[in-house]
């Protein structure tokens, strides 16, 4: 596939692409602060606000694999040009839903058209930079797509207090109009090719990708396989991916080629950013309910001191840029998850009489750690994978950090559900009425209240320091991971794959 390194307006390019890909990024989570809000004005329960959520995750999963064939199909800037106009459409319609229902749908039309943003916008910066600049260009695209959603909630909280919750949607609206004229005027188009298109693989990843979301996104909710709902979106996901499997070994044009999963950078590399999606955005989830559940802190002091994470990570990136092609990836993604090793343990030691400053250490820690690992990563993926193969390897690539990001969540607010009630009837196990008085007295009903609160309260805190031990156990296993990585001989020929993959 022909490379653009020489394209004009390579600057403008790049701000176009990139203003898109934040975008659909900050749209994952800039939304859920705003959702009590949101279910006041709309008159909604707590179970149906539950798919404004679900509805964008689930389309933008669906949509992401597709991404790949339908820039090959009819070129990346016809592709471009429709998803970001129709992300800022609805994006708008959003803002101006009046019901449930009609905020439900423009949401799952947001998803469908902006599913396509990030692994395109990946591989139209690596396409119009020389070799050279190919470590700058992955570390640009990086920033955006992990700053979004790291800003998001503090961002979507502080339009939501001084403004209104539809200005979640309507900020979106005049930097996608940029975009679009900006895709228009400077990005060249692609040549296309005439492949065939696999619907029956398409529709069994689709069906096995939306299974697993809903489950993931409704299991909290329903108590997980206490629900016949849970049992069938897991037995629908389990069925279509198999047949999805079988159909993929067995078709002579399947909708995955085979062909890249042969390549070993790119299946490791795969598998680690389905960790990085685990750890990053399980981290993400859980730290602002601790914060203001437990430390009352209201939304915007939340996103302050959450904020030193983007700006470790934000910073970290640029400097990393440079250091790709120059520097052997896997030291640079060694350093990485020892950071993240040493932020995880850092937050083992939360407790009611911390101040802010390990949170905000332990954060910028985090996003140094991030900055380290994702970059090098990202490049070193596709460092050896034909370039044929790139725009359905960056749609994979970042299909399987979404699902990672989805699973961790899911997985992270089970065990700190579970772990909360195992702990309370532990604790409760061991107080005795004897000896107690006070606020405490259990033999009034304000007391037992008080000290059943209390409990609560202790059983949480342990519940989220039990959840951050196993995410810095899991960041640990996945380190020996890295010697099935190769650095290509020549660092700026191979980090120029990606962007001709």
């Amino acid at each position: 596939m022909r490379s653009d390194a020489s394209a004009p307006h390579r600057g403008l390019v790049t701000i176009a692409v990139m203003l898109a890909s934040i975008l659909q990024a900050l749209d994952t989570t800039i939304a859920n602060v705003a959702l009590p809000h949101i279910r006041g004005n709309l008159s909604a329960t707590l179970e149906q606000m539950g798919w404004v959520l679900t509805s964008y995750i689930v389309a933008s999963a669906i949509m992401t694999p597709l991404a790949g064939w339908l820039a090959g199909r009819y070129g990346r800037k016809h592709v471009l040009l429709l998803s970001v106009t129709g992300f800022t459409i609805s994006s708008a319609l959003c803002g101006m839903a009046q019901s449930l229902p009609q905020l439900v749908l423009f949401r799952l039309l947001q998803g469908l058209a902006g599913a396509a943003l990030i692994p395109l916008s990946q591989a139209v910066l690596l396409d119009i930079n020389p070799p050279e600049r190919h470590g700058k260009a992955t570390a640009l695209w990086a920033q955006g797509v992990l700053i979004g959603p790291i800003i998001g909630p503090a961002l979507g909280g502080w339009l939501t207090e001084n403004h209104s919750w539809r200005w979640v949607f309507y900020i979106n609206v005049p930097f996608g109009i940029l975009s679009v004229l900006g895709i228009m005027s400077f990005l060249r188009e692609t040549e296309t090719r005439r492949s065939p298109f696999d619907f029956f693989g398409f529709a069994t990843l689709s069906l096995a990708i939306g299974g697993l979301q809903i489950l993931l996104d409704r299991g909290e909710l329903l108590d997980w396989f206490s629900s016949p709902e849970i049992w069938t979106e897991a037995i629908v996901a389990g069925v279509a991916f198999y047949l999805f499997l079988v159909h993929l070994f067995s078709h002579p044009h399947p909708f995955v080629t085979p062909g890249l999963f042969r390549d070993r950078n790119f299946t490791v590399g795969s598998l680690f950013i389905f960790i990085v999606g685990v750890v990053l955005f399980a981290c993400l989830a859980l730290l602002p309910p601790l914060l203001q559940d437990l430390l009352g802190y209201p939304v915007v002091t939340t996103g302050l001191v959450t904020a030193p994470r983007g700006i470790g990570g934000f910073l970290t990136m640029a400097l990393v840029g440079r250091l790709v092609g120059r520097v052997d990836a896997r030291i640079l993604i060694s350093v990485g998850l020892g950071m993240t090793v040493i932020s995880l343990w850092m937050m083992c030691g939360f407790s009611p009489q911390m101040d802010n400053r390990l949170i905000i250490w332990s954060g910028f820690l985090q996003g140094i750690g991030t900055g380290f690992a994702y970059v090098p990563l990202a490049a070193i993926a596709f460092a050896t994978l034909a370039p044929h193969y790139r725009y359905e390897g960056t749609s994979i690539f970042n299909l399987l950090r979404n699902v990672g990001s989805s699973i961790g969540i899911a997985v992270m607010q089970a065990l700190l559900t579970r772990n909360t009630q195992i702990v309370h009837s532990q604790l409760a196990a061991h107080v005795s009425v004897y000896g107690t008085q006070g606020p405490y007295d259990l033999s009034t009903s304000h007391g037992l209240a008080a000290a059943n609160a209390m409990i609560i309260r202790q059983a949480l805190w342990i519940a989220y320091i039990d959840d951050f031990k196993l995410l810095l156990v899991l960041t640990v296993a996945v380190l020996p991971l890295l010697l099935l990585l190769r650095t290509p001989k020549r660092p700026a020929a191979g980090s120029a794959t990606l962007a001709a993959e």
